[in-house]
Formats: structure tokens, C-alpha cells, sequence
């Protein structure tokens, strides 16, 4: 007989074991992704899906921070490099799109297109969702912030709600890549929104 041979399993790349969980979930949801869908996804069995990632939601969970930890990295960056607020801001949108429109056909925004359907029914889903809101709440909130110190912003303005309606332009972004609109569209409605959003700059 064959001796089974011995020693530790074969390794996985674990990033690229999350990036096929997030293609999976984003293209299908949520709730029709399996265990059986993940599994084939990231090239492993059920039981070695289990000890390495635990239960379903705790994957979309590493999923979601895998996503968001991408998405910050690429974003944050023309944010706050640039020093003129309409060039930091077009940065900041158009390096969102460069990630809604990747994929053929382009799935959007991973936290915005999958979340909220959950979010009702997984108090968890919930947190991690309200947890990204804040976060780039934040980060615009500051980038408007800095221009006003740098004059180059309406000092009555309000930070905070500014900020909002800023994440707001992004949000609508990641559905309209979703439904299929073009980025020669989406290209326009960002250039439209900075300018409503930075009126009399």
C-alpha cells in the first residue's frame, strides 16, 4: 500500500485566498454565496475554510476589512497628497471608480453593494458598515477641513456635513458602476459634484 505522506498541509496564500471570498460574495451577495461556493472560490476544502477563516460571517467579516483596507489605501492617498482641494477630491473619486469598474462587468463598491442587505438581519454587518461610514466621514471631514485652514475652503462652511454629502456623491458612484453606467459617465458626475460641493471656492 501507498504510504500517506506526512507533514503540514499545503499552504495558502491567504490574501489571495480573501480576494476570491470578496469576488465571490460581491458577485453573488451574501446570502447565495455557500460554503461550497467559498470553498471552490479559494481553492480549499470545507473543513480547512472552517479552521482558517471560521463560519461564514466571519469570512465576509475578513472580507469586508480586506476590501476596506484596499479601498482606504488607493483613496486616502490623492486625498491628502494633493494640496489643491478640487484636485484632491477628483483623486480621491476617480481612484474609487478605478476599483468599482475593475472587474467585467463592474461590480461597484463591495461594502456598499453587499452590506446593507444584511445589515437588518447581521447586527455585526451592521457595525462593520457603520464603522467604514464613520472612518470616511472622518477622512473627508479633515480634507475639508485643511482647506479652510489653507483659505481655500468657505470658513462657515460645516466640515461635517460637507463630509457627508461628499461620501454620499461616493456611494451613488458605486451603485451607478454597478447598474452598468459608463466611466466616461460617472467621470462627468464627479467633475459636476466637486463643483456643487466646493460652490464658491
Amino acid at each position: 500500500m501507498e504510504k500517506r505522506a506526512r507533514g503540514r498541509p499545503k499552504a495558502y496564500d491567504r490574501e489571495a485566498a480573501l480576494q476570491s471570498a470578496l469576488e465571490t460574495f460581491h458577485t453573488k451577495g451574501y446570502a447565495a454565496t455557500s460554503l461550497d461556493d467559498l470553498a471552490a472560490a479559494m481553492g480549499m476544502n470545507r473543513s480547512s475554510l472552517y479552521n482558517a477563516f471560521g463560519n461564514k460571517e466571519s469570512l465576509y467579516h475578513q472580507t469586508l476589512a480586506h476590501f476596506t483596507d484596499q479601498l482606504r489605501t488607493i483613496s486616502n492617498a490623492p486625498l491628502f497628497a494633493e494640496p489643491e482641494l478640487k484636485k484632491a477630491l477628483e483623486g480621491f473619486y476617480m481612484a474609487a471608480l478605478d476599483v468599482y469598474l475593475r472587474d467585467e462587468p463592474p461590480l461597484g463598491c463591495f461594502m456598499f453593494c453587499t452590506a446593507p442587505a444584511e445589515a437588518v438581519t447581521h447586527p455585526d454587518i451592521a457595525g462593520d458598515m457603520r464603522q467604514m461610514l464613520v472612518e470616511i466621514d472622518r477622512a473627508l471631514e479633515r480634507r475639508f477641513a485643511q482647506a479652510q485652514q489653507d483659505g481655500e475652503f468657505p470658513s462657515e462652511a460645516d466640515c461635517h456635513d460637507v463630509a457627508k454629502l461628499a461620501q454620499a456623491v461616493l456611494h451613488s458612484l458605486a451603485l451607478r458602476a454597478r447598474a452598468g453606467e459608463s466611466r466616461r459617465s460617472l467621470n462627468r458626475m464627479v467633475k459636476s459634484a466637486i463643483g456643487l460641493l466646493c460652490a464658491g471656492v
